[in-house]
C-alpha cells in the first residue's frame, strides 16, 4: 500500500518566503538611502602626477615644466575617474584662459562627466576659453564636448620590417645620395648640450619667416637637456651639422618634436630613416612625424606620407568658451579663425 502524500501547510511557502522578501527589502531600502557617489574635478599635486597620466612624453610633469617656459601661466593636472588634462591657465589683462601644452594633450580618458565638470572648474575661477590641441595616439577628440575641428591629419610611421624598402622611391633616391655624399647619422640620448641644435633651429625659422613665438628662450633649450626622454638625431657632412631632429622617447610612440636643416642633398630623408631605425631596434611602435600646414596642397605633409603613406591618423584641435558675454567684449565672434581671438594680438 502506498502512504497518502502529506499535505503541505498553506502557509509555509509564505512563511519561507518571508526572510527572502525582508532581505530584498533591506537592499532596496539600503540602496534607496545610499548617496549618489560623488564626482569631482581634482587639480594633481606636482608629486603625483606622473602616476596618474599615461606614459606618454607629451603629458609628463618635466615636459610641461618645459612647455610653460614658451606659454607662461599656471601649470595645471586636472583628474577624474582616470580622465586627466594637463593644462596651462594663463592670464593677461585681467583676461584668464586654459591651453594645452605646446605639442599634443587635451583631455585623456572616458570619464563620461570630465567636460561638465571641466565646465564648472571652468567658470568658478573666470577663464574665458580653453583651446588644446588634440593627441594623435590616444584619438580623444572623439568623444569631446569641446568644438573639435580637425586639422587634416597625422602621420604616426608605423616601424615594421624593412622600412627602406617601404619609403616612396623618390625617398629611396635621397637615402642614397646622402648616403654617397658621406653623411653620417649620430644619436644622444639625454642631450647636454642643445647649443648647436638652437641655433640651427633658429636659421630654419629664420629661413621659414616664422612667428616669433618659434624663437624660444635660451631657458628653453636649457630646461631640455639632460632629460632622458629627449634623443637628439643629428645628421653631418665632414663634421658640419646639416639637420637635426629631437625626439620626445615614451614607448609606444616616438614623436618628432622640433625639427631644422640647412643644406639638404638627401639629408633630412637620411635622417629620418635612421631615426625610424633607431625606435624600431629599441621597441617603439611608430614614430610620430607630425602633420603638414595646412591647405589642399602642403608639401610638408606629402613629404611625411612618403615615409608611411599608410600611416596618416586623424589630428584635431578643441576649442570651448566658457563665459560668451566676455568672450563677446573681447572682440570674440565664435569659433572660426585664430582662437581665442583676443591673444592674436598678444
Amino acid at each position: 500500500m502506498v502512504a497518502p502524500a502529506r499535505r503541505e501547510d498553506p502557509l509555509a511557502d509564505l512563511q519561507r518566503a518571508r526572510p527572502q522578501r525582508r532581505a530584498a527589502r533591506r537592499r532596496h531600502d539600503e540602496h534607496r538611502a545610499r548617496p549618489d557617489r560623488q564626482v569631482s574635478l581634482e587639480e594633481v599635486a606636482p608629486s603625483d602626477w606622473d602616476a596618474a597620466v599615461p606614459a606618454d612624453a607629451y603629458l609628463r610633469r618635466e615636459y610641461a615644466e618645459t612647455a610653460v617656459l614658451l606659454d607662461p601661466g599656471e601649470l595645471v593636472l586636472l583628474h577624474t575617474e582616470g580622465t586627466v588634462f594637463p593644462c596651462i591657465v594663463r592670464e593677461t589683462d585681467g583676461t584668464r584662459d586654459a591651453t594645452g601644452l605646446y605639442g599634443f594633450g587635451g583631455p585623456v580618458g572616458d570619464s563620461p562627466r570630465f567636460y561638465e565638470l571641466y565646465e564648472d572648474w571652468c567658470r568658478e575661477r573666470g577663464l574665458v576659453t580653453t583651446f588644446t590641441w588634440f593627441h594623435p595616439r590616444f584619438q580623444n577628440h572623439r568623444p569631446s564636448r569641446f568644438h573639435v575641428e580637425s586639422r587634416g591629419g597625422t602621420v604616426a610611421w608605423r616601424l615594421e620590417g624593412d622600412l627602406f624598402e617601404r619609403l616612396h622611391r623618390h625617398h629611396r633616391r635621397a637615402v642614397r645620395k646622402a648616403e654617397a655624399a658621406g653623411i653620417e647619422i649620430r644619436i644622444t640620448t639625454a642631450p647636454p648640450d642643445l647649443g648647436p641644435f638652437a641655433r640651427l633651429y633658429e636659421r630654419t625659422m629664420a629661413e621659414k619667416g616664422a612667428t616669433g613665438f618659434y624663437y624660444f628662450p635660451e631657458e628653453y633649450w636649457q630646461s631640455l637637456a639632460n632629460r632622458d626622454w629627449l634623443v637628439l638625431f643629428e645628421a653631418l657632412q665632414d663634421g658640419e651639422l646639416t639637420a637635426a631632429l629631437l625626439g620626445l622617447a615614451s614607448k609606444p610612440w616616438l614623436h618628432y618634436h622640433l625639427g631644422a636643416s640647412e643644406r639638404s642633398g638627401g639629408a633630412n630623408n637620411l635622417l629620418f630613416l635612421r631615426t625610424a631605425e633607431w625606435a624600431r631596434d629599441e621597441g617603439y611602435e611608430r614614430f610620430h612625424l607630425g602633420g603638414g600646414v595646412g591647405g589642399a596642397d602642403d608639401s610638408l605633409l606629402q613629404f611625411k606620407l612618403r615615409f608611411d603613406e599608410g600611416g596618416l591618423i586623424e589630428s584635431a584641435v578643441g576649442k570651448a568658451i566658457h563665459d560668451d558675454d566676455a568672450y563677446r567684449r573681447l572682440g570674440g565672434k565664435g569659433f572660426d579663425g585664430f582662437f581665442p581671438a583676443y591673444r592674436r594680438a598678444l
